[in-house]
């Protein structure tokens, strides 16, 4: 085609003939029924792709070769790809007669319409289409659509609605979304957690949360800090949930960005709870949680073969439960450096040897990351001797000893 104005075209319900059984027709035939076209599709054969969508009632199969124009009787679209250029002018010149839109998969001066390359963006506000065109040159269109694709996947580009979000009632109507950011680190954050970072008009951010991120925000996003430090709680948990649900509630989308994971120890649960209780809509994205990916920074698995099998992960600013007691279980111990000594105490009550390796990550993933290594009856006393401070990670189990820092033979 020598020019082009992209359209958007409902194809709900309306009836769109795909002539060809081959894998180009599959591709293109599965985009329609994705877009709730009614789709039939004439040939002798299909391919396994095709097949599989007429086996579950998905499409209409006509097994026979191309008959004439009357095979795109109520038509609002015609794709043909058969690979024999005489039947697909004949079916392009049918469809031209007819004044029915048609894509012709072999010969692009011959098209009435293209399919432009194209990916989609789930937002909380609804689906975002990605789409590229260039005039004869598909591979150009697909390099300019997964560029813009990337962009957005890496938080690089604006996603709010320029629109007021309202509910079918005509009332302000937002989201929330728990995000976990990960151990800190700005890479470790998800390609969903960019796109919502992006959405957002509200960010309500916790100590811990890749701090980073925020600097890159559209300068008019609010971030609302409710960052908590050991033992002093300047924002409340009871009222981090009220700042949810009143922000979303004014029909904002707000992003609760969080460290690690918002259910590992971090309070999303409750989040969730509150925001679904004032009949908000709630997205969860998981995140890297520290528990795992903050030994693993310090080169220490929570399970290794011939080593350990399993982990536990507990919160160590209260009591200890009781646990697996054995080196071979590791035990991981978040927000527990306040109460060391005490738990400390507890594990070898139960039943851990006081020889058991116990590693603290101090600052996981940042340039001061640091690792203190020792055994139960040391540990406390190290901690003490190198002012050891959170947010750190402590480890308990034979794993330790496969840290770089563990002194001798690993293996021994």
């Amino acid at each position: 085609m020598k020019s082009a104005l992209p359209l958007v075209v409902d194809l709900t319900g309306r009836l769109v003939v795909a002539v060809g059984g081959g894998p180009v027709s599959a591709r293109r035939v599965r985009a329609f029924v994705d877009e709730g076209a009614v789709v039939r599709v004439v040939s002798p054969w299909v391919c396994e792709d095709l097949r599989d969508l007429v086996l579950d009632g998905t499409v209409e199969w006509q097994a026979r070769d191309y008959a004439g124009a009357g095979d795109l009787d109520g038509a609002w679209l015609v794709h043909t790809a058969v690979g024999e250029p005489e039947v697909d002018r004949r079916v392009a010149g049918d469809a031209e007669r007819l004044r029915i839109w048609c894509v012709d998969a072999t010969d692009a001066s011959a098209r009435s319409a293209s399919v432009a390359a194209r990916t989609d963006v789930a937002t909380p506000d609804g689906r975002v289409t990605i789409s590229t065109y260039a005039a004869g040159d598909p591979g150009l269109a697909t390099s300019l659509r997964d560029g813009v694709a990337e962009a957005v996947t890496q938080g690089r580009l604006d996603l709010r609605r320029t629109r007021e979000r309202v509910s079918a009632d005509a009332k302000p109507s937002g989201w929330v979304a728990l995000v976990g950011g990960g151990p800190g680190s700005d890479g470790l954050l998800t390609a969903r957690g960019h796109e919502l970072l992006r959405s957002a008009d509200v960010v309500v951010v916790d100590r811990l949360a890749p701090r980073g991120l925020l600097e890159r925000l559209p300068a008019s996003v609010r971030v609302v800090d409710v960052g908590k430090t050991p033992g002093h709680h300047a924002v409340p948990q009871w009222r981090i949930n009220e700042i949810l649900v009143e922000e979303a509630s004014r029909g904002l989308g707000v992003v609760r960005l969080k460290g690690g994971d918002p259910y590992v120890l971090g309070r999303g649960g409750e989040e969730r709870q509150a925001c679904e209780a004032a009949g908000l809509a709630v997205e969860v994205v998981p995140g890297v949680t520290s528990a795992v990916s903050v030994p693993a920074a310090a080169g220490i698995p929570v399970t290794h073969r011939g080593v350990a099998r399993g982990f536990t992960v507990v919160t160590g600013h209260e009591a200890i439960p009781g646990l697996p007691t054995g080196g071979d279980h590791t035990l991981v111990l978040l927000m527990g450096v306040s109460l060391l000594e005490q738990t400390v105490t507890a594990l070898v009550a139960q039943g851990r040897s006081l020889d058991s390796p116990v590693a603290i990550v101090e600052r996981g993933f940042s340039p001061t990351q640091r690792t203190t290594v020792g055994t139960l009856s040391s540990i406390a006393e190290l901690a003490r001797e190198r002012e050891v401070g959170s947010p750190a990670v402590i480890v308990v189990g034979d794993v330790v000893r496969l840290s770089p820092e563990w002194p001798g033979d690993p293996a021994g």
